[in-house]
């Protein structure tokens, strides 16, 4: 194995750090909630770097995929990259219930927008805050009620579970060779009745009935219309998707997109139809949020080489210090450890130690406060202990604050998967650039976490850092 000389931001030789000294801030306790993570576009002061809309299952999300790695790829690009001045959009057909399982089944990372049930619904931030704007605009020649006495009359038609019907969408099952007939008469006969309705068919199965304004390109557009009358249109969107109910987003004026590898039939048939000579639309050679990547990479929308791809780190050169990106590979190492992926070797420890104040702190999420130091001896113990298990770390909502001249305040979210149990904490991480070279990386001065709601670990003494 080549040899890898370990430092938080993976380059350069060991240094000391003993002239740091620590500014003036706030108390880090008052940094400890979720709450306070800053996520909605309202962080932003001008417009977004990039907006990635991402539908989620067989899109950013690969349920063929039990180690979830490009998924987590993808988490460690953006969280290193872009989270603190782009946006994140997922864009999903799921209704919010099931929205919040797939959170607590896969790695996601937390999304700045949500747009849920095929378009019919928008959401912001951690809390989830609903647009009465949008839903007031889809009440527009839509009764729920006679959707419904008309469905009755197809026998043809399965209704989905009770959590997939919605305000502004009403879904079923339908046999695909029965779904174009079903289609047109059922929106003829909804006409009649004085309703102005959009059927949506995808995925070989499932058929949604919404509002004629709905759709996930319609959502889409709403946002984009609104980010520019706040003047905060993004610099680029990027549009993401596998099936037929993504087709909207294609077709939005201005925005690039990509249709993973392994993207459906009926999208790839809609794309022949209607945007093969769009050059601002690909079909990836890569699945899932691999292919998302790719998409950055050949649109030239910004980095496009996750840290999660990067092995030769002693090559991994910054022009300026990022201390976010410095975060995404300290946790990339400390899971690489304790998966046994890198020697146990105290050269690390020891360079651990050069980037770590002496009188620095860290107070674990049990409360209990120890030197960086001796926290650092401790991760000779757990060298190894996740070897030959589905093991891994994964950062959230990376968001830095520079508190002083030469030092940032970063807040986020630390999780960690094992096998199906996760968890996480709150944490807070003082760096300082005070006498250091971009090459010598950031100097880590303390580091705080709380455990988060609902996510606390059974056994303490299993949580390193």
């Amino acid at each position: 194995m080549p040899s890898l000389t370990l430092r938080f931001n993976f380059s350069g030789f060991p240094r000391c750090c003993c002239c740091c000294s620590t500014p003036k801030i706030p108390s880090l306790t008052s940094f400890q909630s979720e709450a306070n993570i800053k996520s909605t576009m309202d962080r932003l002061t001008s417009a977004a770097r990039l907006m990635i809309v991402s539908d989620l299952d067989h899109t950013m999300v690969d349920h063929h995929d039990p180690e979830n790695l490009s998924l987590l790829r993808f988490n460690a690009l953006w969280e290193a990259n872009y989270r603190d001045n782009s946006l994140l959009v997922f864009s999903t057909g799921r209704s919010p219930t099931l929205y919040k399982e797939l959170r607590k089944e896969k790695p996601m990372l937390t999304p700045d927008i949500t747009i849920m049930s095929v378009g019919t619904e928008i959401t912001y931030g951690n809390s989830m805050l609903r647009d009465d704007g949008w839903e007031a605009f889809l009440n527009n020649k839509w009764d729920r009620k006679i959707v419904t006495e008309e469905t009755r009359k197809f026998p043809e038609l399965t209704l989905q579970s009770e959590t997939e019907q919605r305000p502004h969408k009403v879904s079923f099952y339908v046999q695909k060779d029965k779904a174009q007939d079903i289609m047109k008469t059922l929106s003829k006969r909804l006409e009649e009745r004085g309703l102005d309705v959009k059927i949506i068919y995808s995925g070989g199965m499932d058929l949604d009935i919404l509002p004629q304004g709905a759709g996930k390109g319609q959502a889409l557009a709403y946002l984009l219309k609104k980010l520019k009358s706040e003047g905060k249109l993004p610099n680029n969107t990027l549009a993401c998707g596998d099936s037929g109910n993504d087709a909207e987003l294609f077709s939005i004026p201005d925005v690039y997109g990509v249709m993973v590898a392994n993207a459906q039939e009926e999208l790839l048939q809609w794309h022949a139809a209607n945007a093969k000579d769009n050059p601002k639309v690909i079909h990836a050679t890569e699945r899932c949020a691999a292919g998302i990547i790719q998409a950055i990479g050949r649109f030239n929308l910004g980095p496009s080489t996750s840290p999660r791809d990067v092995t030769d780190m002693p090559d991994c050169k910054m022009e300026n210090f990022v201390p976010a990106y410095e975060v995404v590979k300290f946790y990339l190492f400390f899971e690489k450890w304790r998966r046994g992926e890198i020697e146990n070797s105290d050269l690390y420890l020891s360079n651990l130690k050069a980037v770590s104040r002496p009188s620095g702190t860290f107070v674990h999420p049990s409360g209990v406060e120890i030197s960086l130091l001796d926290c650092v001896n401790t991760l000779k113990k757990c060298h190894g202990d996740k070897k030959g298990k589905q093991f891994h770390i994964w950062v959230d909502q990376v968001l830095p604050t520079q508190v002083g001249s030469d030092s940032w305040l970063v807040s986020f979210k630390k999780w960690e998967l094992c096998g199906e149990e996760r968890q996480c904490c709150i944490t807070t991480v003082l760096l300082s650039s005070k006498n250091v070279t971009v090459a010598d990386g950031l100097t880590w001065t303390h580091v705080h976490q709380t455990w988060l709601q609902g996510a606390a670990a059974s056994d303490s003494t299993t949580w390193f850092f």
